[in-house]
């Protein structure tokens, strides 16, 4: 139980989350994306694993190699969705965790959006600031790790 690395053959138990969290493409092509990520080495999907049922899921990407800062530069938190149910109980804390240590290794910042009312409170409990960005409903976060 707990925060793990996914792979391909998670796809039938991060299709009910990616749906709950909101898509606008069918199972066919979420998973056809989800192959894509997989195959990546920029990016990865971290899921949180209770007893063979996942219950939340991260997805974070480095954005490569940048010109002047080298490999040094940005990774984003594209997604973390936890079932409603399931929410407060330390499986976002558990799945950001994951996330801020894969990216340490990688980069030198970690940055996201998140609703001003839905999601910026849980990071924010997490001791995170967000500043204002041009989407005024959106702050963005970040974090910099040691150089």
């Amino acid at each position: 139980m707990g925060v793990r690395e996914l792979g391909l053959d998670d796809w039938v138990g991060l299709w009910p989350l990616v749906e709950g969290f909101g898509t606008e493409f069918s199972e066919v092509e979420s998973r056809g994306f989800f192959e894509e990520l997989v195959g990546d080495p920029r990016w990865v999907a971290f899921g949180y694993d209770d007893g063979g049922e996942l219950i939340g899921y991260a997805a974070v990407q480095n954005y490569g190699t940048h010109l002047r800062a080298g490999r040094k530069h940005h990774a984003r938190l594209h997604d973390l969705y936890v079932l409603p149910d399931r929410r407060r109980g330390g499986v976002g804390r558990d799945l950001m965790v994951a996330v801020a240590e894969w990216a340490s290794t990688r980069v030198r910042y970690l940055e996201w959006q998140a609703h001003h009312e839905r999601a910026a409170p849980f990071y924010e409990r997490l001791g995170y600031r967000g500043e204002p960005c041009p989407q005024p409903d959106y702050p963005t976060f970040e974090i910099e790790f040691a150089k």
